[in-house]
């Protein structure tokens, strides 16, 4: 009898030691995971993210996609190039920047179950990780972040997190807004790839004038008649001015009602370029009042803002242009000075 107890009492101590083992097992485990499954945000190679999805709290969703190096979204068309590199270069250097405080936990908790920017990573055309953006840590030099992963699950408790090297806060760089996708080039063309330019001038009717690339020989012409004398090198230094050319802004701020009432004001520009391949793009150009005089192209006093104007896309899209950029394409009285004296 005493041997059957001595053999129950050890039995009942082997199990109690494994009930402990694997108690202290879970432990390690989950100690292990919110000190380092919790944290990876990173990414370690960048190149081989094959698409983004960003999600916010208003419903917008867009989609980016990496193709051969090109990035484009869900409907093929273009994004811009600098807000990829900016999301790329996060997901390579974002790292932990400290625990929450257990006080401030379960408000947060709360806070991004209804409020954050949702971003998914693909890799290899397989989802990995998501990230939950909050609100900024409390310093603005890092952001409350919650991570998801394809072989952990989701973390139950937000860290803060921040760019290595960077001061400031994460969110900025991830936004769904389609617009502000919108890849800002107008015109990328070499001036053999120019058949012709024609630039209306409503205000001016003498600054307007047509610009024909005939190959081995050009004619420029204004109000119909051809300029006698001309200067070549003039010519392709004004058509070099198409290389690289971008708006400024989309449209972010305009109603609808708003966008109509521009494209009815005056349009004091137009600007049609015609590509050898048959393409061509029609820009018109809107002023945008000022209150304060400003001195225009001519040098008179007027009130219109000289820095920026609204330009209508051929898809009808309204964006922001620089006077600065695009002048030395409007004014071509500069490279042929007898334009202004034709008759």
């Amino acid at each position: 009898m005493k041997k059957i107890k001595k053999l129950l009492s050890l039995m009942l101590l082997l199990c109690g030691i494994i009930a402990l083992t694997i108690f202290a097992f879970k432990l390690i485990k989950n100690k292990g995971n919110s000190d380092t499954e919790w944290i990876n945000f990173a990414i370690s190679d960048t190149t081989r993210i094959s698409k983004i999805t960003i999600e916010d709290s208003y419903g917008q969703y867009i989609e980016l996609i990496q193709n051969d190096g090109q990035w484009h979204d869900e409907n093929g068309d273009c994004v811009s190039k600098p807000n990829v590199s900016f999301i790329l270069e996060a997901a390579k250097l974002i790292e932990f920047k400290g625990y929450l405080p257990e006080k401030s936990k379960e408000k947060f908790t709360e806070l991004m179950a209804t409020q954050h920017i949702k971003v998914s990573y693909f890799i290899d055309g397989r989802w990995t990780k998501s990230w939950y953006i909050g609100p900024p840590a409390q310093d603005h030099y890092g952001q409350i972040m919650l991570l998801e992963t394809a072989d952990e699950g989701k973390s139950k408790d937000p860290v803060m997190m921040r760019i290595k090297g960077l001061n400031g806060i994460i969110s900025p760089r991830f936004f769904a807004e389609r617009k502000r996708w919108m890849c800002t080039e107008i015109f990328t063309l070499s001036p053999k790839d120019i058949a012709s330019v024609d630039l209306i001038n409503f205000e001016i009717p003498t600054f307007s004038f047509n610009v024909k690339n005939l190959g081995r020989r050009f004619e420029v012409s204004t109000q119909g008649k051809k300029l006698r004398i001309l200067d070549t090198a003039n010519v392709y230094r004004y058509l070099q001015g198409f290389k690289n050319v971008h708006f400024n802004f989309p449209n972010i701020e305009l109603s609808k009602k708003q966008v109509d009432s521009v494209k009815r004001s005056p349009v004091f520009a137009q600007l049609k370029v015609t590509e050898r391949r048959g393409n061509y793009t029609t820009l018109r150009m809107h002023r945008i009042k000022s209150n304060v005089p400003q001195r225009n192209e001519v040098g008179e006093m007027v009130e219109m803002d000289m820095n920026i104007f609204w330009a209508e896309l051929p898809n009808g899209e309204l964006v922001k242009c620089q006077y600065f950029v695009f002048n030395p394409l409007l004014m071509g009285h500069i490279y042929f000075p007898d334009i202004a004296q034709a008759k």
